[in-house]
């Protein structure tokens, strides 16, 4: 698909605007999915006139589409690398790039039944059959998982086991659907489904989960994509993210 049919395709699918309103377009990971349809409702109330538009997806897929020229404004990456392959690519204007967030992978299981799991030891044993995890190749939660199954040996030895999942939150779904016994999400995805999932443990021995966003270099509204991301490191802006669960960057 072209460039200029990509774009045609993904501005298809905007909601109709009156002829005064100014569209931002914020592209932003899967995990940031309730934090920013608060923080989208905010910044329009403190834009008259403005309509922020979200597009959630895997940092890695929403990188694919931006470089294939979906006319983004704003780019909220769930991981450092993502954000620097945008660089490599001159996606984004360097100067705009901040840190807002941060989080814990977690390890979650179904509420109800499944096997008992206390370590992530235990994911080796027979009883633990499917184990869902982000694709790496797009994922950012699936790298951060890897690095921390490479920190206890096992990413190979469990390699068989392993569901591999589009998003962050389609890992939560497998594991809310009891259709896996176990799988590797942020700590903010498990609380969006406290009723249907728990946290086995908080995994270590992987680079700190950061959050970056910027400004596309192509913006056809950069006053408007810098106010946004000045809106997610303002105090207002910080505790809608703290009430989803976020740390400060």
């Amino acid at each position: 698909m072209t460039r200029s049919r990509f774009a045609a395709l993904f501005l298809s699918l905007a909601l109709p605007l009156s002829a005064s309103a100014q569209e931002l377009t914020v592209s932003a990971a899967a995990s940031l999915t309730n934090a920013f349809k608060e923080i989208g409702q905010q910044f329009e109330k403190n834009h008259p006139g403005t309509n922020v538009r979200l597009n959630f997806a895997a940092s890695g897929t929403l990188l694919q589409q931006m470089a294939q020229g979906a006319p983004v404004d704003v780019f909220a990456s769930a991981d450092q690398a993502t954000m620097d392959k945008a660089v490599a690519q001159k996606l984004i204007d360097t100067a705009t790039r901040k840190d807002f967030a941060t989080n814990s992978l977690v390890l979650i299981a179904p509420l109800q039944g499944g096997p008992a799991i206390g370590s992530l030891q235990d994911l080796s044993g027979a009883a633990v059959k499917r184990i869902a995890i982000g694709k790496t190749a797009t994922v950012p939660v699936g790298n951060y998982t890897k690095e921390a199954l490479e920190s206890a040996k096992l990413w190979e030895p469990l390699q068989p086991k392993f569901i591999q999942a589009d998003s962050v939150r389609q890992v939560l779904d497998y594991v809310s659907r009891g259709e896996v016994d176990a799988g590797f999400v942020y700590r903010t995805d498990a609380a969006v489904m406290q009723d249907k999932v728990k946290i086995v443990l908080t995994a270590g021995g992987h680079t700190p989960v950061s959050y970056p966003v910027a400004q596309l270099a192509e913006s056809k509204h950069k006053a408007l994509a810098g106010s946004f991301v000045d809106f997610l490191l303002s105090v207002p802006g910080q505790e809608i993210l703290g009430r989803y669960g976020f740390g400060k960057p």
